[in-house]
């Protein structure tokens, strides 16, 4: 069995993969108010949350998969790697067939109603979600669950190049590979694949989140997960995202106040003038990278301790993302009959989500060994110590 030494603790990146998770309730509420493409919308569709969510999007995944990495490396270096791909497998597989099944469900069934394919009843229509008859959208779905089945796939591909990637991993950690990126250029040269995907894979493949044409998505996405996993115990990275991240945050939040504007009015301004449209192109991705390093080198500063919080959000936060997006529909759907106007009808939202993904959490999957491993929580943390963080990133 490959190991290596235990490394101490590190409790920022519990904290990170909480806040990724959290991040994307935030954003899938947004979603429904901003006028862009989704499942159902509120009455109250506007395009005052736009900025920020536009702020979010370019780094909110990308951090996600960065952490996936980090915690594959550090649960794969303890077991071995058969054992390991099986157990691993089977954490995200079945969380994620009962999500399709029965927590996505309700999602379709809302926006079938609203496009009146359907008659109203979902116990009529579940039969017809799971023997996946003809609608205008397909079903089952996995929806907000994509971000599962290609962690499944990334970590089958991973686990099948791990003595490689150990062997790479290996090489990054030294003393030419300080000096190169050095001086600031952590926050350039690992950006030269990104960049070439922006003007390549970008520009063929459109997301779909489909997973087998998805091929821009997988070109950026599996290659963040893979540089989560090279960098996982790497002395020289964390010492330079510890040394660099202050500059990390000087420039994301000179390129977000730049480029916020430009997002806003894209059409308007980047038409016909392909030069700046390659700049704010290659802009973007920057802006990306310098907010990921930022939040790695402000989490390692300032939210590597434990705390009471951290302990229970770590178990509890992977259900609340299964669970997040089937409340916000439902709960959105349901606010919107009663006329809260935006600034009522988001609050209400916000805090029926939060409070039906804890009471859910707490007193129904928590209590029932049986349904836990339903949401991805294979062990009960409560009753052992806590393992090693970033092992905990995605069970």
């Amino acid at each position: 069995m490959n190991t290596l030494p235990s490394l101490p603790r590190r409790h920022d990146l519990d904290w990170l993969r909480i806040i990724a998770f959290a991040l994307l309730i935030f954003y899938h509420i947004g979603m429904y108010y901003v006028p862009w493409g989704w499942h159902v919308k509120s009455p109250y569709v506007n395009t005052s949350p736009e900025a920020p969510m536009m702020l979010l999007n370019p780094w909110r995944l990308s951090l996600l998969f960065f952490i996936s990495g980090v915690a594959l490396r550090f649960a794969a270096d303890k077991r071995r790697a058969l054992p390991f791909t099986a157990s691993r497998f089977s954490k995200l597989f079945i969380p994620l067939v009962f999500g399709m099944a029965v927590v996505v469900a309700p999602q379709s069934y809302l926006q079938l109603l609203r496009l009146h394919e359907i008659a109203p009843g979902f116990l009529a229509f579940w039969p017809r979600y799971l023997a996946a008859e003809h609608f205008s959208i397909i079903v089952p779905t996995w929806n907000h669950l994509w971000y599962v089945a290609y962690l499944i796939v990334y970590t089958l591909l991973a686990m099948a190049l791990l003595p490689l990637l150990r062997m790479l991993a290996a090489k990054l950690d030294s003393a030419p590979v300080a000096r190169w990126l050095s001086g600031g250029r952590l926050l350039l040269l690992p950006l030269i694949p990104f960049v070439i995907f922006r003007f390549t894979t970008d520009k063929w493949f459109p997301t779909t989140h489909a997973l087998v044409d998805d091929w821009n998505a997988h070109a950026n996405y599996f290659t963040i997960f893979v540089y989560g996993l090279l960098v996982a115990k790497s002395t020289v990275f964390w010492r330079l995202v510890a040394q660099q991240w202050r500059l990390c945050l000087l420039v994301a939040v000179s390129l977000g106040t730049v480029l916020t504007p430009v997002w806003l009015h894209w059409q308007e301004w980047m038409n016909d003038r392909p030069v700046l449209t390659a700049v704010a192109q290659a802009a973007r991705v920057l802006y990306a990278w310098a907010v990921i390093l930022t939040v790695l080198g402000a989490a390692q500063a300032y939210l590597n301790k434990p705390s009471p919080a951290l302990r229970y959000l770590t178990q509890a936060i992977f259900p609340f993302y299964i669970l997040h997006q089937t409340l916000i529909i439902v709960f959105g759907v349901w606010l919107s009959q009663f006329r809260l106007g935006a600034i009522g009808e988001f609050s209400a939202l916000l805090v029926l989500t939060v409070l039906g993904c804890l009471v859910l959490w707490q007193y129904l999957i928590r209590p029932l060994p049986w349904l836990r491993p339903l949401f991805g929580v294979f062990t009960d943390k409560a009753k052992r110590p806590a393992t090693k963080a970033a092992e905990m990133v995605v069970r």
